[in-house]
């Protein structure tokens, strides 16, 4: 096993899990764009805070510690977009996972809001979300060591990160199918805003889901704005 702060290298030393038959959902894309943003905003202000402590210390110093178990040494090399892929190509989870894993973080930004989605972390966040996601959505799912052979670290980090996000989350891992059906709207306009053409997201969801109204929701946001810390 290599060391997990390397995640490119450990993707890139092991061997294929088989893959799943079917086409790239179009949440992928749109979940792809509006986080690549999120992370180019956030690495933006750390590296902004470099150049004003003037090499004194890390910009990284002054962010909210909440998420630095999920810091690796480095960014992977491997995009937001290819990443998300990955899980989808070979989890075989359902499409709803990537937008309640995207619920998910979204309410750590909430809950932690001195703590940035970055690039040190963004991807150990994303296979986290997802997991966790599937186990809530999903009859059928795979372990958490399948998930860290396809995400790139040690089922042994997996299992601490869970539970690391968990609590981060004080176990608020139910999504109303309201909040679901916000996000993906707030998702499709997203890209529609950025030139992207109408699309509508897969909405097979969530048969676990339950119509609560206590959840975090785009609409408990300004109508004009997206959920904190994800645009």
């Amino acid at each position: 096993m290599l060391g997990s702060g390397d995640l490119t290298s450990n993707l890139g030393g092991r061997s294929e899990p088989s893959p799943s038959e079917s086409t790239t959902p179009r949440v992928l894309t749109m979940l792809s764009h509006v986080i690549e943003k999120l992370v180019a905003r956030n690495d933006k202000l750390v590296d902004g805070m470099d150049k004003e402590l003037d090499g004194m210390s890390s910009g990284l110093a002054r962010v909210g510690k909440s998420l630095n178990v999920f810091h690796g040494v480095r960014a992977p090399n491997i995009s937001i977009v290819k990443y998300l892929e990955r899980l989808y190509k070979y989890t075989s989870c359902s499409p709803s996972c990537f937008v309640v894993g995207y619920v998910y973080i979204d309410r750590l930004t909430h809950k932690h809001p001195d703590s940035l989605v970055i690039s040190l972390n963004v991807h150990r966040l994303l296979v986290t979300s997802v997991m966790v996601a599937s186990k809530m959505l999903d009859d059928v799912h795979y372990n958490n060591a399948f998930y860290a052979r396809v995400g790139g670290v040690s089922n042994a980090e997996l299992n601490r990160l869970e539970m690391e996000f968990l609590f981060l989350l004080d176990f608020g891992v139910t999504v109303s199918s309201r909040v679901f059906e916000s996000y993906c709207l707030h998702l499709e306009k997203e890209m529609m805003l950025n030139g992207g053409a109408s699309q509508r997201i897969e909405r097979a969801i969530v048969s676990n889901a339950v119509d609560d109204v206590t959840e975090i929701s785009v609409e408990d946001t300004q109508s004009s704005s997206p959920p904190q810390g994800m645009d």
